[in-house]
């Protein structure tokens, strides 16, 4: 199946929104509500074709998130390279990717569904006091019920034999997980619903959401099992680790977390604990200490070299002068660090990419106390010194500004396209 036909039927969107991708292949597995729409690696791909004379052959995303770009890039032919830290987003790329026998996926469906035990022990050991109810203070995200049942069918799936399967039904499962929590989750974190107290499910509930899930994987992996390309190489881990500093690859399409001081393995803390991907403190602070030096929610080191930024040197400067108001005081120390991070990334997309490959990055602003930080600018000036000239920086659309900002649409996120030399 083509791109075409994959997006046929979608609702029209602007390429810095996901509006309408439920209704495209493997996208309604989970929401992801800040994702870039799938035309956009459609855009990548014929301008980068077109400025190295060739089909493109290979793409490559460090922050893999929901799985657009290596997904895309399966429909139109290119074999993809996507670089994942956190392991249940790495897990639902790779279930999106992979290929599957439906008949021993329904198999160990049925399995799962008929074999699982309700779990009343400690369903989520090392999890937040607030996770499972009686829970701290009279709050608490599951209920016994429904968390006893999910770890019985979590339990039951770490039973089924083949790995690709038990990787998606863990998936599934871990998907539904916030639709049955008396919490639901945004860009900046979570909440609790309104009036949760009295709207509590239950593990019927569980179940039929569980059985809506599979359905609507099994349709779509049955409908899209003829992609263009097959192929594709994930990598989990930390991305200014694993970015390759060598290759051929042709073009580069992702969006890495911005620098807004917010750890964003919080808006996948439920899905994270509810699968078993986490199950101590300790596991939780490797993770984040895996993850970009974008936010100060964890004690990190913050050092850093020279960076070949006056941008960066005079909002540092401007950050410096505001440090004594800042909510957190390293909070001019992670802004640096951040940058230093994605010059390590840039630095490798330099060596890696071929000759007038290109790279399309999805970047935010930030604004401490007044100080506005002008990532794309930064950036541009950093990819200078790792050999990419500046293509275009595109408004992509606006921002609203953190609470302690005034919560304001000011902030600007930005298309940057380089090009390597």
């Amino acid at each position: 199946m083509t791109m075409a036909e994959w997006l046929a039927g979608r609702a029209p969107s602007h390429l810095s929104t996901n509006t309408g991708t439920p209704l495209a292949a493997f996208q309604s597995w989970r929401n992801f509500k800040e994702a870039f729409a799938p035309e956009l690696i459609g855009q990548a791909f014929e301008e980068t074709s077109a400025a190295l004379g060739r089909p493109v052959r290979k793409s490559i995303d460090p922050f893999g998130g929901s799985g657009t770009t290596a997904l895309s890039s399966q429909f139109l032919g290119v074999s993809p390279t996507t670089i994942e830290v956190n392991p249940y987003l790495a897990d639902l790329i790779e279930a999106k990717l992979d290929t599957y026998d439906i008949e021993q996926l329904l198999n160990d469906y049925n399995y799962v569904v008929s074999n699982y035990d309700d779990v009343e022990a400690d369903h989520f050991p090392g999890a937040p006091a607030t996770f499972v109810e009686p829970g701290k203070g009279g709050r608490y995200i599951f209920n016994r019920a429904v968390a006893a049942r999910i770890a019985g069918l979590r339990e039951a799936i770490l039973e089924v034999p083949h790995a690709r399967n038990r990787r998606l039904l863990r998936v599934l499962l871990s998907s539904i997980a916030i639709e049955v929590s008396n919490v639901v989750v945004s860009g900046k974190g979570r909440r609790y619903r309104r009036a949760w107290e009295g709207r509590q499910q239950g593990p019927n509930q569980v179940d039929q959401m569980f059985e809506a899930a599979f359905a609507r994987a099994a349709y779509d992996i049955r409908r899209f099992r003829s992609r263009s390309c097959l192929d594709y190489d994930l990598k989990r881990g930390d991305a200014r680790i694993l970015t390759p500093d060598s290759g051929d690859y042709d073009v580069a399409v992702f969006s890495p977390p911005y620098p807004n001081s917010f750890d964003y393995t919080d808006v996948y803390n439920v899905e994270l604990w509810a699968g078993g991907y986490l199950n101590s403190k300790a596991s939780n602070i490797d993770l984040r200490r895996q993850t970009l030096r974008s936010h100060v929610q964890i004690p990190r080191s913050y050092a850093v070299g020279d960076l070949a930024s006056p941008t960066l040197d005079r909002v540092c400067g401007e950050l410096e002068l505001v440090r004594g108001d800042l909510w957190n005081k390293a909070i001019p120390d992670m802004v640096r660090a951040y940058f230093a991070d994605m010059n390590e990334i840039i630095t490798r997309l330099g060596t890696a990419l071929v000759s007038n490959g290109r790279a399309y990055l999805v970047v935010g602003d930030s604004r401490y106390r007044g100080v506005q930080v002008p990532v794309a600018d930064i950036l541009i000036e950093l990819a200078a010194s790792a050999g990419f000239e500046k293509i275009a920086d595109e408004p992509f659309r606006s921002m609203r500004a953190s609470p302690q900002q005034g919560g304001k649409p000011e902030l600007l996120e930005s298309l940057i396209t380089l090009k390597r030399a």
